[in-house]
């Protein structure tokens, strides 16, 4: 066995201790949107899911950090016409990778927590036609997780729009997000 192997085992095994040390939770999860705009924009809530992967780096017991991965569908119904003009409702659904950043205080150690923090989203499908999407979404998230038993989570979660949804509209995104997911 060369140098190079022997280094590279003992740094994957300090580098596993380490991470089991800290406690670094990887785990997966998926859930229910619920959006709708304010603003300009005349529309009623629709109904999408989200889902991906969630890191929990545990900084101490009763603080930890959480970045998350999502694809994320989101939008409203919206009543308008071609020119913008108030019309017949339709559907405007846009398609996000999300990737909230949430600082975690646990009021029940291990088991219940409050979670607030930013999210960044960038558009990967846009299925409206009557406005000019931005690529880029910055909301500010905040809510709650309970730890079930055994890696089982549930949260519940509200985004509000920091930026404009649309060119020229005022137009921010409201999403309240239940989720369930499991901690490997």
């Amino acid at each position: 066995m060369t140098m190079k192997k022997i280094f590279f085992l003992i740094a994957a095994f300090a580098g596993s201790f380490a991470m089991n040390a800290q406690g670094i939770d990887l785990g997966i999860k998926a859930g229910a949107n619920f959006s709708n705009f304010q603003g300009d924009i005349d529309s009623d809530g629709i109904t999408s899911f989200h889902a991906g992967a969630a890191l929990e780096i545990n900084l101490v017991p009763s603080f930890s950090v959480q970045a998350e991965g999502l694809f994320s569908s989101q939008g409203g119904k919206a009543k308008y016409d071609a020119d913008g003009a108030v019309g017949v409702a339709e559907d405007i659904n846009l398609d996000y990778i999300s990737v909230p950043v949430m600082a975690k205080f646990y009021i029940i150690p291990s088991k219940f927590s409050l979670m607030a923090g930013p999210q960044f989203s960038f558009l990967v499908n846009d299925a409206d036609e009557a406005f000019e999407t931005n690529s880029f979404d910055l909301a500010a998230s905040g809510g709650v997780e309970l730890k079930i038993i055994m890696g089982l989570f549930a949260q519940a979660r509200y985004n509000i729009g920091l930026t404009d949804t649309f060119d020229n509209v005022d137009s921010k995104t409201g999403v309240f997000q239940l989720s369930v997911g499991y901690y490997f």
